[in-house]
């Protein structure tokens, strides 16, 4: 089996897990949670776990079904009750539970901060309200559990010509510091050119992962730096910093909704088939070279009278 086949057997073999089955999902204000959640729902429904909004105590919480009839919590504080927006939370808090096991409690993940001097915050609490260390704690909790269906993992294709390189950027390292640097535009530019050359569907598939792959992908990392961003501009005392943390983080949400529409774009590329080439027409064959007209025998004399 071949490196392609092998990554198109591996995509196939791991849909993303389906959205929830019930009459809510068509419902605008169940639509706009699931849109301020997808930074969260997206990547675990990439693992193969369906994920679900619920009204927890006091705050919209997500619901993952695990293959053991488990299921994780996670949520943002609840008692006291967070006063930011649904999906934006200033922490996240992901527990394991069991309906039939009450036994069975375990948390996972608390970036929640305290103000309580006799707690101990977690480590995590460094991280407040990012996803990304969230989705790497539950990663490797129920890796250790063998409950992942299938781990996302970072591939790539040998068949994909690497990136020619490109003359020294102003302000770079060992050149003149002369204009601005662009380093990030130039990396995605590098890939725009690699799936110029790429020579299959396949090998531009595996480029399209690097965008949209649910956790380490361009987009999500693009929807953390505008959420990063967004935390910055409230730290302004300005009123505006307010309004424009607003802006930042719809743009993160946009962003994390751009790859929850588009989370299928992989496979589907992966999946297309080259046009055949065009069949060749018949040459025209050549055409007779035309005769010279006959010599038209000298007409008769004419008699008169």
């Amino acid at each position: 089996m071949t490196a392609d086949e092998a990554n198109t057997t591996d995509a196939r073999a791991a849909p993303i897990a389906p959205l929830p089955d019930h009459r809510d999902v068509n419902m605008p204000w169940w639509q706009e949670l699931w849109r301020r959640h997808a930074h969260i729902t997206t990547p675990l429904r990439a693992r193969g776990l369906p994920c679900d909004i619920e009204f927890g105590l006091s705050a919209y919480i997500v619901r993952v079904s695990l293959p053991d009839d488990s299921y994780l919590i996670i949520s943002p504080p609840q008692e006291p009750s967070s006063e930011r927006p649904p999906g934006d939370p200033e922490g996240w808090i992901a527990t394991r539970e069991h309906p039939d096991d009450q036994t069975l409690f375990e948390v996972l993940y608390d970036s929640a901060p305290t103000d309580d001097l006799g707690t101990r915050q977690r480590p995590e609490a460094l991280h407040g309200g990012s996803a990304q260390p969230l989705i790497e704690a539950i990663d490797h909790r129920l890796a250790q559990l063998g409950l992942l269906p299938h781990p996302v993992l970072p591939h790539e294709s040998p068949h994909v010509h690497p990136a020619q390189p490109r003359p020294p950027v102003w302000g770079t390292p060992g050149t003149p510091d002369r204009g601005p640097v662009y380093v990030y535009g130039n990396a995605l530019r590098d890939l725009t050119d690699r799936l110029n050359g790429a020579e299959s569907h396949a090998d531009a598939a595996t480029l399209l992962h690097q965008i949209l792959e649910p956790t380490d992908g361009l987009l999500a990392q693009l929807g953390e730096f505008f959420e990063a961003a967004s935390e910055k501009a409230k730290e302004a005392e300005e009123d505006d910093g307010f309004d424009l943390s607003y802006d930042l983080a719809d743009a993160a949400a946009e962003v994390r909704n751009l790859g929850e529409v588009l989370h299928v774009a992989e496979d589907r590329m992966r999946a297309l088939t080259p046009l055949a080439p065009a069949p060749r027409l018949p040459s025209t064959p050549a055409r007779a070279p035309s005769l010279p007209p006959r010599a038209l025998p000298p007409a008769p004399p004419r008699h008169t009278r």
